[in-house]
């Protein structure tokens, strides 16, 4: 999709395509109100903008748009059928992990979980399963109110994935 479609969808549509690289409601709501959008520079701008400026309550709500890493794959494209190639995409290394580097995620999210409330969020392209391990292993000491923070950088690079994928589309 160019960002000259983009741009000339209507509101809802608008929305509902958005959603699928963010899914804050607000954020989807505040970036919908910017359209029409001047190039993507301006849009990567703005989406990271709307999204610093969101609350605590909205950035959790996005959270709940992703799968836990290396979760069911069935569950996945269940749970997230609007996003599910995108994530699967984003966490293709975790289908080659050891089974016990698999376990090892699964208990770290499960602590992670009852830790900080929210599953863990990190920009997972790129990476294999056990950077993401390691990478929520050294998270795990961090305080709620450093964390959040982490979090929330994590989900601006996965939405910022996300829409350059919306425009190479």
């Amino acid at each position: 999709m160019t960002l000259a479609e983009l741009n000339n969808l209507p509101k809802p549509a608008l929305a509902e395509t958005l959603q699928k690289c963010c899914g804050a409601s607000a954020w989807v709501e505040n970036m919908v109100a910017l359209f029409p959008i001047a190039d993507a520079e301006t849009l990567m701008q703005q989406a990271t903008a709307v999204w610093n400026k969101l609350s605590e309550a909205d950035w959790r709500e996005a959270f709940t748009h992703h799968p836990k890493i290396g979760g069911d794959v069935a569950a996945l494209r269940e749970k997230f059928a609007s996003t599910s190639t995108w994530a699967e995409g984003e966490q293709a290394a975790v289908k080659q992990a050891s089974q016990a580097t698999l376990e090892a995620l699964a208990a770290g999210n499960t602590a992670y979980e009852r830790k900080f409330g929210y599953i863990f969020i990190v920009c997972a392209t790129g990476k294999s399963a056990e950077e993401m391990l390691a990478l929520l292993q050294a998270r795990m000491p961090n305080k709620p109110e450093d964390e959040i923070l982490l979090a929330a950088g994590e989900q601006d690079k996965i939405t910022r994935i996300r829409l350059e994928k919306l425009l190479a589309a």
